[in-house]
């Protein structure tokens, strides 16, 4: 009964649905002031209106780009993310790690084409989009959407594709975080509850605005401004997701650790992860599908794209090595499941600051987070007393705030960054290091308390709704079996 109630809860929602507006359409420019009329074919002729300036079309090479980006966050996901975490279980809950994000992953797709896209990138208020484009509703092959450049667009389709890998793939990071003991039908309650209310938010605080066309001079800038999301207002910088994806999922993840309780037999049997094979491949697959994740940000194939390609090796390879090094020192042995966990936290620490830093400001960054997310995994996981079963919290929380925070120290040009660019100046702007830390504690912050009320009263809801774990039997059994009726593995 309890799991038909959570059916029909889930079936209610997907058919609820919004009106979302055209987010970060780009408008078209107006003519040219310095158009001249065409000369007089006679003297008694008249003279030629000036030719309107035609409106921005998508040039093939960002939209081949956008698409090659979109399908590499997809290859994150599933399968990078499923076999990275499949591998830290043990062999009786391969299945239900893997089935949990598989599905996550899809039905967060779904939920975004009927109201997700429309909620994080319409406008409305600062902390919310609307609902005109509703199952996209107005969206067709000829729409558009702005980029980062004046002038400069692609096609709405794209950004949309894009865009729904991130919502995809952030509530599929939760997971890890109570992997072993949660029922599959209260999670896809929760990512449910937690989308709508989390994620989308967070996306239309952090990255929601009018686009650059939109600005031509201080009074037009007040406007978008007025208009765009919370933090975008506020002056946070999150290129690819430090604060939406990273900080967002791994503190509902550390709630949810809490929550759900611990392990049966958890500080007391071994729970070591069965295949690590199995997770350094899916950390491989998450390294190569990262560059489509923080370069696919720039919307462009431009020089900043080929940036946040160069920053995000670096840091990921700077990151592998510190913890690998720091991990050798304190333990006395490299381990590969370190090696690994390294590599994800580089990718994580980088991502707000992928196309901000230059390249020795990423190297930094990821020397930096290899030996905190280490510490976050070890020391910290410990204080907190939570069972947090694949270290969600430590490795992208901890990272997360880490690179966020970072970004606005390397964004500056003192620094080798790109600084912060002026839409009325149509240059770099001036920069100021105080404040922009200011801007990025404002998103760190939000990140964390918006993330953790929503995810405290989104499991408290799913609880008395249908309950948040499996009995003990089910547990020590195992959940492939017992929620899914089959195995990863037959011996």
């Amino acid at each position: 009964m309890k799991k038909l109630i959570a059916a029909l809860a889930l079936f209610g929602v997907l058919g609820f649905a919004g009106a979302p507006a055209v987010a970060q359409d780009k408008p078209a420019e107006a003519p040219s002031a310095a158009a001249q009329a065409a000369p007089a074919a006679a003297a008694s002729a008249a003279p030629a209106a000036p030719a309107a300036t035609p409106a921005p079309t998508p040039d093939k090479g960002d939209t081949a780009w956008m698409m090659v980006a979109t399908i590499l966050v997809i290859m994150m996901t599933v399968p990078g993310l499923a076999l990275f975490y499949g591998g830290m279980v043990r062999a009786k809950n391969t299945l239900s790690v893997l089935m949990q994000v598989y599905i996550v992953f899809a039905m967060c797709v779904v939920l975004w084409a009927i109201y997700g896209y429309s909620v994080a990138f319409t406008g409305g208020s600062p902390f919310f989009g609307g609902f005109d484009k509703l199952f996209l509703s107005g969206v067709n092959a000829e729409s558009i959407a702005a980029t980062f450049s004046k002038g400069v667009v692609i096609p709405e389709f794209a950004f949309i594709a894009f865009q729904a890998t991130f919502a995809g793939i952030t509530p599929a990071l939760i997971v890890g975080a109570f992997a072993e003991r949660m029922k599959f039908s209260a999670v896809l309650l929760f990512v449910l509850i937690w989308f709508t209310f989390a994620y989308l938010p967070m996306a239309h605080m952090v990255w929601y605005w009018d686009g650059p066309d939109a600005i031509t001079d201080a009074a037009s800038l007040e406007k978008v401004v007025a208009g765009a999301g919370f933090l975008w207002a506020k002056g946070a910088l999150d290129f690819a997701g430090g604060t939406v994806v990273h900080i967002n999922a791994g503190i509902a993840g550390l709630v949810g650790a809490y929550l759900v309780g611990k392990r049966v037999g958890w500080g007391k049997e071994a729970m070591s992860p069965h295949n690590l094979t199995l997770t350094m491949v899916g950390a491989a697959l998450l390294w190569v599908g990262w560059f489509g994740f923080n370069a696919g940000s720039n919307l462009e194939a431009t020089g900043v794209a080929t940036l946040a390609v160069v920053n995000t090796l670096l840091a990921t390879a700077a990151a592998t090595m510190s913890w690998m090094i720091f991990e050798w020192m304190l333990k006395g042995k490299p381990s590969m499941l370190g090696a690994a966990s390294g590599s994800i936290a580089g990718l994580v620490a980088i991502t707000p600051a992928a196309g901000f830093v230059g390249p020795m400001g990423a190297l930094i960054i990821g020397l930096i987070a290899g030996v905190v997310c280490l510490w976050g995994v070890n020391s910290l996981k410990r204080m907190l007393g939570a069972d947090d079963a694949l270290d969600v919290f430590g490795v992208h929380a901890v990272g997360g705030i880490l690179g966020s925070i970072l970004t606005g120290v390397f964004v500056s040009p003192v620094l080798g960054g790109t600084g912060v660019y002026d839409y009325v100046a149509n240059k770099v702007g001036d920069f100021d290091m105080g404040t922009q830390l200011v801007a990025q504690f404002w998103g760190v912050g939000v990140g964390v308390l918006w993330s953790a009320v929503v995810a405290l009263i989104a499991f408290k809801v799913v609880d008395l709704i249908i309950g948040l774990r499996v009995t003990e039997e089910v547990e020590r059994e195992g959940l492939d079996i017992n929620e899914h009726g089959e195995k990863a593995y037959h011996m």
